[in-house]
């Protein structure tokens, strides 16, 4: 019997970092935009390859459509 692939801790750490910045997004208006600005583009250099996890997590927290510029500016 074969189990599930389980990911392994860069996959998992890469989709909290995600969830983090795209909640940085939800409260902008709290802790300011610069501060998310500035953690989209600390994840971006980190996790190069983390656009898609953290899209997935825009779509989740509802910020997808104001991401969307910084993403594409960034991109």
């Amino acid at each position: 019997m074969r189990y599930p692939r389980r990911p392994d801790a860069r996959e998992q750490a890469g989709n909290v970092a995600a969830k983090t910045v795209a909640d940085c997004f939800k409260y902008r208006n709290k802790i300011g935009t610069e501060v998310a600005v500035e953690a989209l583009k600390d994840y971006l250099k980190k996790y190069r390859r983390g656009a898609d996890a953290l899209w997935r997590f825009a779509k989740i927290c509802r910020v997808a459509n104001v991401m969307r510029p910084y993403l594409e500016a960034a991109g």
